[in-house]
């Protein structure tokens, strides 16, 4: 009885030491199999890739008062976000001016903004502002055409930096290396080997 106290004491005064052990020894496998943190990457730099399209898309803007601005529309579309840019093919858009005045825009291929404000036509690009009255007096018929043209409907304004072919009415031409147009401001600027063709005066 005398020795299996003495063998308890003993194991007793060590039995702290070997929890102790037993404990650090545990924490010691368990970070070593534990799993290992992720390493934090940079997030990766959005990429011009669509993350949708659509066939037969039609996309309208309205202004203050619910008249209808401009209506764009196209075979197949494709939104890219990081642009946040609608790609079009076979577009055709259709533009309401200030007062009456109607531009009509067609292209192979068109890139637009959301709202379709401001359009780059690619490919067989057609701008036609119609025949139209402004302040009493007669505008002709006025048409643009090129492999590219910029277009801002609502500003009335179209700019290119290639070759074009300008109609105005039914007998004057003109073909400039460039062009920059503003309806409003009543402004043409063509520019480079310029050459036209004016009809006689009525």
């Amino acid at each position: 009885m005398t020795r299996l106290r003495q063998a308890w004491d003993r194991l007793s005064l060590y039995l702290p030491v070997v929890l102790m052990g037993l404990m650090a020894l545990g924490t010691w496998w368990l970070v070593r199999n534990a799993p290992q943190p992720q390493e934090l990457r940079p997030a990766a730099a959005p990429r011009h890739e669509p993350d949708y399209h659509m066939s037969g898309l039609s996309v309208r803007s309205f202004g203050p008062d619910g008249r209808l601005q401009t209506e764009v529309r196209g075979a197949v579309a494709r939104h890219y976000p990081d642009t946040d840019t609608l790609e079009f093919d076979q577009v055709r858009i259709r533009s309401q001016g200030q007062g009456d005045r109607v531009i009509v825009a067609t292209a192979d291929r068109a890139l637009s903004n959301a709202d379709g404000t401001e359009v780059q036509l690619l490919g067989n690009a057609v701008v036609v502002r119609e025949a139209t009255v402004v302040n009493g007096k007669a505008q002709p018929r006025l048409e643009f055409r090129g492999d590219f043209l910029h277009a801002w409907p609502q500003q009335e304004r179209v700019r290119s930096h290639l070759p074009v072919t300008l109609l105005r009415g039914k007998q004057d031409r003109f073909t400039a290396d460039s062009l920059e147009y503003d309806n409003l401001e009543q402004v043409f600027q063509l520019r480079g080997r310029v050459r036209g063709v004016l009809g006689p005066a009525r």
